[in-house]
Order: C-alpha cells, then sequence, then structure tokens
C-alpha cells in the first residue's frame, strides 16, 4: 500500500473544509449567491457593471473614490430616467477638474451627488442596486481601471449582503453634504 503523503492529506482536508464556492467560467456561488468576477485590463468589468445597472429598477447606491467612465456613468443616468433612484457619495479630495464634470453631469440629469469628506480618503468602490445586488472590489470607475490597471470587479447576489452595503451607505450620507 502507497503512503500518502502527510501535505496532500492537508490540502485534501483544507479544499473540503472550505465554504461552498463553485466556479464556472466568470460566474460562481458563495454560499449559494449567485456571483460574477471580472478582471481588467480589458477582462468586461466595464461590461459587467453597466449590465447590472441596466436591471436596476428602484434604487441605486454608488460610492465611488474616483469616476470618469462614460459607459457607467450613462448606464446610471438612464437608470434613473427610466425611474430608479440613483445616489451618490464622491470622495472630497479626488474631485478634480474631471470628477466635477462627472459630478455636475450627474446632478443635471436628477442623479443626486453627495460628497463625504469626513475621512482622509473615502475610498470605496461600491454600488447597491434595488438592496439584492452589490458590485465592489478594487475597480475604481474609471477608464484607467478597465484599459490599464490590474483591477478586480465581485458582483453577489444578496440581499443580506446588499442590506448590509446599504446602511453602510446611508451611514456614510449622514455626514456627506449634497454637491
Amino acid at each position: 500500500m502507497k503512503k500518502i503523503h502527510p501535505f496532500l492529506i492537508l490540502m485534501l482536508f483544507s479544499f473540503l473544509m472550505l465554504p461552498n464556492v463553485t466556479v464556472s467560467g466568470a460566474e460562481l456561488t458563495l454560499n449559494n449567491a449567485p456571483a460574477k468576477v471580472f478582471f481588467s485590463p480589458n477582462g468586461g468589468c466595464v461590461k459587467g457593471i453597466v449590465k447590472e445597472i441596466e436591471m436596476g429598477t428602484r434604487e441605486i447606491l454608488v460610492q465611488a473614490y474616483s469616476f470618469s467612465s462614460t459607459p457607467i456613468r450613462n448606464a446610471l443616468i438612464n437608470a434613473q430616467k427610466r425611474g430608479a433612484k440613483v445616489e451618490i457619495i464622491f470622495d472630497k479630495d479626488e474631485q478634480n477638474d474631471q470628477s466635477y464634470r462627472t459630478a455636475k453631469t450627474f446632478s443635471k440629469n436628477g442623479v443626486t451627488v453627495y460628497i463625504d469628506g469626513n475621512h482622509t480618503i473615502a475610498h470605496n468602490k461600491v454600488i447597491v442596486i434595488d438592496r439584492e445586488t452589490v458590485i465592489t472590489g478594487s475597480f475604481n470607475f474609471t477608464n484607467a481601471a478597465e484599459t490599464k490597471n490590474a483591477e478586480n470587479v465581485l458582483v453577489v447576489k444578496s440581499k443580506a449582503l446588499a442590506g448590509l452595503y446599504a446602511e453602510n451607505w446611508y451611514s456614510h450620507l449622514k455626514h456627506s453634504p449634497k454637491y
């Protein structure tokens, strides 16, 4: 009888003890919650985010450190126009000329914009859709994040997780004045 190396036994045991995670391409299940993952550069992050925004019907809450992605901006404005309540909290220090133009464009199109100046950096990159879907990761909502940077986006369909993120969003809203 062949002896099994202790390291292999440890690896097998570790694998069996992982949470319920299955992977199939860019789609996976995390503890029974459907999820998708995207990587950049050029890994479909923007398309994945836009697709999720297009499914939003009631409320879309955004926290963004930096924002220059035209497709994501347009998807959020279109969501507002079709009746979803879209609100964004931006970081105060990232409000350079481009970001001010973006904030102004959102405001002109009915999207309510707030500025979080309560933290050294409001470095969140989060979108909560209809309190059912969370989009998060390292991905700033910028052109560079899609085309030049090594970034990640995780989309999770979970009311429980979305509720926690929405609660956090509203806690930041309390100290974020309107743009």
